[in-house]
């Protein structure tokens, strides 16, 4: 993600994640974990807990997990010794080891299988690492910082992610909020960018006019952060005036927006996420059954979807229905 002054925003809940970035970054936690929607900036995060940490001066390896098969991915991490299988001619480090002194960014984290997480978890308790077809193992020094677009808690619960990874990994966590809930940064992000963009492109956007303002701040932005970047981009290639105007605009926005109007939120639920007060456990009974069921019509049913919203595991939100007699 292309904001390298830092995390942009001024909403309460991106000043706690910068909060928790300080924090963590200072702190000698050897495992990190950022819960986040796609395009929600979590590497940029990793990247800052990195550089503000006094591992800054040593390397950041940035792994995306889903993009390397299963196959190859212990290899990548692990390494492996010369004949460990076919076509290991020589003994290779792998990528923790080179990020030994420094930090290891797992993207994805999820879609590691059961095997290679249980290396993992060998590596983050004894912060040593065997190789694929080694004996002795080596010494490392890494702080592994590990990112998903799912609850992790779900995964478990559906036997796809090792428990006591989960724990170990969720003793130091940080929520990205989506876009959608961070209220007038939508404006702040749009003013970064064009600044940014007016100068890769060598002429001047200034803003938003009315209408366009408002269909920002209606849009849901399901890409997040990346989706605006894209879309003022997109906007300097393709329109020639100085202001973004709606027919500036994909249709798809506009069809989004008429679509979610049908599940319009309650005024206190939409004016809670504005404020960034929305916090499940600790709202009112009526506030709950509220929230549960606009999430469930926002998702069209699906309870996992609802679940991921509310911030709560699929099996907690079942049993708060079973308890708040929701159907």
């Amino acid at each position: 993600m292309a904001y390298e002054a830092g995390l942009i925003g001024e909403h309460v809940s991106i000043l706690e994640v910068r909060r928790l970035i300080d924090r963590v970054a200072r702190s000698a936690a050897r495992a990190v974990l950022i819960y986040g929607e796609t395009g929600t900036g979590k590497g940029l995060i990793a990247r800052l807990v990195h550089q503000q940490s006094p591992r800054r001066s040593q390397e950041f390896i940035d792994v995306n997990c889903a993009a390397i098969p299963d196959q190859l991915l212990e290899s990548e991490l692990f390494g492996h010794e010369k004949g460990a299988f076919t076509g290991a001619i020589s003994r290779k480090s792998g990528l923790i080891e080179a990020a030994n002194g420094g930090s290891i960014f797992l993207d994805e984290i999820r879609d590691m299988n059961l095997v290679i997480q249980a290396k993992l978890l060998t590596v983050l308790d004894t912060q040593r690492l065997r190789r694929v077809g080694a004996i002795n193992p080596v010494e490392v020094d890494v702080r592994f910082i590990a990112a998903t677009n799912r609850i992790l808690l779900s995964e478990v619960n559906a036997g796809r992610f090792r428990e006591d990874l989960y724990y170990r990994l969720q003793v130091v966590a940080i929520n990205v909020p989506p876009l959608r809930e961070r209220g007038e940064d939508i404006f702040v992000l749009t003013d970064h960018f064009l600044r940014r963009l007016s100068s890769r492109y060598g002429r001047v956007i200034r803003g938003l006019d009315i209408d366009a303002a408002d269909v920002f701040r209606r849009y849901r932005w399901p890409g997040n952060v990346r989706e605006l970047e894209n879309l003022l981009e997109r906007i300097f290639i393709l329109e020639d005036e100085n202001t973004i105007m709606v027919k500036h605009l994909p249709a798809r926005i506009l069809r989004d927006i008429k679509e979610g109007e049908k599940t319009e939120q309650p005024p206190e639920i939409r004016e809670a996420i504005a404020k960034g007060n929305v916090d499940y456990y600790e709202a009112t009974t009526a506030f709950q059954i509220k929230l549960i069921r606009h999430m469930l019509a926002a998702t069209n049913g699906s309870l996992t979807e609802a679940a991921t919203r509310l911030g709560l595991s699929r099996h907690a939100l079942r049993h708060q229905m079973l308890k708040l007699d929701i159907t």
